[in-house]
């Protein structure tokens, strides 16, 4: 399989000639759900889920399917009858040949008095890849890759450790970052790689990294 790092939430994965996108929000590229033969999304939040980006990604490509939470699959269904796939905590599917489990129910806590909104994690292929979106989510199964949340309103950098420390992954790269500024990358790369007791590594965004 092979990850490719967009801007912000969003990678690209491929394998045996399909791709699978998760999170093209309007942080990402233009581009990013472009060709994609699925697409996840976790939550609602514009940073994740840009309905203008996923209508021309799903118009261009007749056969792509989406699948996500009831709040987004409700912008969509109509447009896209039996293309749209409606997801919860607990669910598994095939999605362009790529193996997915459903983990997780709410957002992180960003402030008390901000309603929580539904959110869910991906876990692609009995663990190569976990994308748990806008939440501090623990599958409870072995995780190879997880896609670490750096920077958001919602955690700060223990958080993002202890993290880390509980999935216990074999290696995790960085995603939510497009509010993280260079002068702090160093920081965090070196307290999450010092203190994190995995491999951390964070990819440009177009760059890839066989699994």
């Amino acid at each position: 399989m092979r990850l490719t790092k967009k801007s912000h939430a969003c990678v690209r994965l491929e394998k045996d000639g399909r791709t699978l996108v998760i999170d093209p929000g309007m942080f990402s590229e233009e581009d990013a759900a472009a060709g994609a033969d699925a697409i996840l999304v976790t939550h609602e939040h514009p940073d994740h889920f840009d309905e203008g980006r996923l209508r021309a990604a799903l118009e261009a490509r007749p056969a792509a399917e989406l699948w996500t939470l009831e709040s987004v699959a409700g912008q969509l269904t109509a447009a896209f009858p039996g293309r749209v796939h409606t997801v919860g905590h607990g669910d598994a599917f095939t999605a362009a040949g790529f193996d997915v489990q459903v983990h997780g129910e709410l957002h992180a806590v960003i402030h008390p008095d901000i309603p929580r909104v539904t959110n869910v994690g991906y876990l692609i292929d009995d663990g190569t890849v976990f994308h748990p979106g806008d939440a501090l989510t623990v599958p409870g199964r072995p995780v190879r890759t997880l896609m670490l949340p750096v920077m958001a309103p919602w955690n700060k950098i223990s958080e993002v450790i202890d993290y880390v420390r509980e999935v216990r992954p074999q290696r995790a790269y960085d995603v939510h970052d497009a509010l993280l500024t260079d002068l702090a990358r160093p920081i965090y790369d070196r307290q999450i790689g010092a203190l994190g007791g995995a491999d951390h590594q964070r990819l440009a965004p177009g760059a890839s990294a066989d699994l």
